[in-house]
């Protein structure tokens, strides 16, 4: 095992995939000499030349026009998106060609195009910098998405992803690039955990949390946190957005009855929507309170300045907990002058 950051253990999934296959290549903007915005491909020009490592015009909707003529040709292009806002050009390649070829031509043209998006706020950007846009791609058939929360996740479904014969939504949290975890960079894509399978990141008993990418990390903050409330929170992380893996989800609610749904992106259709919906269907006999979703509000994303009142914290999750856990808020017990059992340095 080895610590990595996550940007290292991305730059590491790459450098592998393209050892392993010749006809494995990545193409996008300053992802050369460069090395990417976020250097998650420094080196690997010097490694595997131009042939392999293509610099792009500022152009995505050509960029994925010619992934899309690579795919048909047996290759298989790893595309990077500078950043999330930027892969509306390139939407109607994604939903209309690459989502859709291997359908419409029965089953007989494979994409197997990676298309890799650094992704969601916390790193004080500017707008189009900071986007969530992962329900547009959910929403689409014949997409896999799936988000990263932790390097060693990184470094294997990324691999997996370049494999699959179908085409994969990639998105990378921006804000976790410098968190640091174990990674085993021996590891066999045979032996790892499917990409499409939940893990649960942290077992409880009293309410199961579902989330993905950076708000992991607070999710598991607030767990803390619950804790010294005598709540035992169950977080998941989802890795899969599409599809996604709801045994693993249906055993959780099944033993905890109560269901909390965070997410950085907006809340209107948004994957807690969707989420819930799913979670009512399969589990409504085993509720104990109604699903409640914590999430980004719906508004342009702010200025940086801002973006802390945006993006879901511990506080908001704990307050949706209260929520189906039917207790008073913490805004409910500080008004009432019962500040019992809330946790210090201002937070709860």
């Amino acid at each position: 095992m080895t610590q990595l950051t996550m940007g290292k253990a991305l730059n590491e999934g790459l450098r592998r995939a393209m050892s392993d296959d010749p006809k494995v290549l990545v193409m996008g903007e300053d992802v050369g000499k460069l090395g990417g915005v976020f250097r998650i491909t420094d080196g690997l020009l010097d490694q595997f030349g131009p042939s392999r490592i293509i610099d792009t015009p500022l152009a995505e909707s050509g960029i994925m026009g010619t992934a899309v003529g690579l795919a048909y040709r047996g290759y298989r292009p790893v595309v990077e998106i500078q950043f999330d806002g930027f892969v509306y050009p390139a939407f109607d390649q994604i939903v209309c060609q690459v989502a859709k070829l291997h359908y419409r031509s029965s089953g007989n043209v494979r994409m197997p195009v990676t298309i890799r998006i650094p992704w969601a706020g916390g790193v004080g950007a500017a707008e189009h910098h900071s986007e969530s846009p992962e329900a547009y791609f959910v929403h689409t058939s014949g997409l896999r998405v799936v988000a990263v929360s932790q390097p060693q996740d990184a470094y294997v479904m990324l691999r997996q992803a370049i494999a699959s014969d179908d085409p994969v939504v990639f998105f990378e949290p921006k804000r976790l690039y410098h968190a640091k975890g174990e990674v085993d960079l021996d590891a066999s894509l045979a032996d790892a955990p499917p990409m499409g399978l939940a893990r649960v990141a942290r077992p409880g008993t009293d309410v199961t949390v579902l989330t993905y990418g950076a708000q992991v990390g607070t999710a598991l903050d607030a767990a803390t946190a619950a804790e010294d409330e005598g709540i035992s929170l169950e977080v998941i992380d989802l890795r899969s957005l599409s599809p996604v893996d709801y045994r693993t989800i249906e055993a959780s609610v099944r033993r905890t009855g109560r269901v909390v749904v965070t997410h950085e992106a907006a809340r209107e259709a948004g994957m807690g929507a969707e989420l819930i919906a799913s979670v009512t269907e399969r589990c409504f006999h085993y509720l104990e309170a109604p699903p409640m979703r914590v999430t980004g509000h719906d508004i342009p994303y702010p200025p940086a300045k801002l973006e802390k009142h945006h993006l879901p914290d511990l506080d908001r999750i704990l307050d949706a907990v209260d929520a189906v856990m039917d207790r008073p808020s913490s805004l409910d017990r500080v008004a009432s002058g019962d500040s019992s059992g809330l946790s210090g340095g201002g937070a709860r």
